[in-house]
């Protein structure tokens, strides 16, 4: 009996792996955050506020986080690569479908229908790598899934804007879901199957007390913590900075604020940094130089200087991704058993940071002032870097 081998950092199978793994990473953020650059255009469209159009985007990242919660128990009853498979094809088949709808109630609710059904993929993606690839390039595979993660929410954005600009959002939600449509078949073709995982009858009682475990260890609950306050903060950020820099003093048409969604390069290179270093530093100390880093960021968006906003959006990029991918490995390396049920928890608390902040500051901005809006962001990730400190320290 020949017994698989993990596959390594010069095998073909992990060559696979890395492809097939960042084209998930594409597809599920450039639809997951679709609408997050087109918010001012729906908002006139249907005659409604910044906060209401804002539930397009939060919608998508609710489903998200109530099918993270459906495959903390359901995922390992399904094969690894089926179930991928299934969410990248489904999710396109409806944001195609979301081009022609015609009332914002009935998108947003189509909206959690895709979150839900995309969740299948981020609530394995993570527990597959870690099960399939050797412990030595683990990190790089998961920067490599984080990374694509990263690029297809900025090439989604970016796209939409200057899509929306010149054919209308309509266009522009239709093409972005014919090519995740094409990136799933891609997927479908190349992605590996399984070899250290057979689909397995749900032990409802097991996954329970799984999470249990998970939930009560204070180690990982502030991870959980951290993940949704640093997640909600950077998605209200991207969310509003839209209205900010079409606004006085800036009044930048949308040819140009498309560009301003290229700062997402910068979260490539926080996931390659972060892995770099995990192998070298202390990982707790990684993340909270990453989480001082957003802070500093985040106040240079206080800014009416557009060349500081820039920089300051480029270092609060870069150091949202290198904090999320340093939270991201240490919830999936602290896991023994349950890996699964870890990592979707921590997606779970991740999208519903995004949900819950991510609209809730929506109305916070439309209520008060971008300044106003900045320093209750600043509390939030102040709140996240006190977390890093006594249990995960002494970690």
């Amino acid at each position: 009996m020949i017994i698989p081998e993990k596959a390594d950092k010069s095998s073909k199978r992990f060559r696979y792996i890395k492809l097939c793994i960042f084209l998930s990473g594409l597809s599920v953020f450039a639809q997951l955050y679709l609408f997050q650059p087109l918010l001012p255009m729906v908002a006139e469209h249907f005659h409604t506020t910044v906060g209401d159009s804002s539930l397009l985007v939060s919608s998508a990242t609710i489903g998200m986080a109530l099918g993270l919660f459906f495959f903390a128990f359901k995922a390992d009853s399904y094969s690894r690569k089926k179930l991928m498979i299934f969410s990248l094809l489904s999710s396109a088949v409806l944001t195609i479908i979301s081009s022609w709808v015609q009332s914002l109630p009935l998108l947003i609710a189509i909206g959690v229908i895709k979150g839900f059904v995309i969740s299948g993929v981020s609530s394995v993606a993570l527990a597959y790598l870690t099960e399939e690839v050797e412990l030595s390039v683990v990190a790089l595979a998961i920067s490599m899934y984080l990374s694509g993660n990263t690029i297809g929410g900025m090439s989604g954005r970016i796209l939409a804007t200057i899509i929306a600009g010149e054919l209308g959002w309509r266009n522009a939600v239709l093409i972005i879901g014919i090519e995740s449509l094409l990136l799933g078949l891609l997927f479908w073709k190349f992605f590996p199957s399984s070899k250290f995982f057979n689909p397995q009858k749900t032990d409802y009682s097991l996954k329970m007390k799984q999470m249990m475990k998970f939930l009560t260890d204070s180690y990982m609950l502030r991870l959980y913590l951290i993940a949704a306050l640093l997640m909600g903060s950077f998605v209200s950020v991207y969310n509003y900075l839209t209205f900010r820099l079409e606004s006085e003093p800036f009044s930048l048409n949308h040819f140009w604020i498309a560009f301003i969604f290229l700062m997402y390069t910068f979260g490539v290179f926080g996931t390659m940094i972060t892995s770099r270093l995990s192998n070298k530093t202390d990982r707790k100390n990684i993340l909270k130089g990453s989480i001082l880093f957003m802070l500093a960021g985040i106040l240079f968006l206080l800014s009416e200087n557009i060349y500081i906003v820039i920089f300051g959006l480029g270092l609060f990029t870069l150091s949202f991704f290198a904090a999320h991918t340093m939270a991201s490995q240490m919830t999936a390396l602290r896991a023994k058993e349950g890996k699964s049920s870890a990592t979707s928890i921590y997606w779970l608390f991740y999208y519903f940071g995004s949900s819950i902040l991510g609209s809730g500051t929506g109305y916070i901005l439309h209520a008060t002032s971008w300044k106003f809006f900045i320093f209750f962001l600043i509390f939030s990730i102040i709140i996240a870097f006190s977390l890093t400190i006594d249990k995960i320290s002494r970690k």
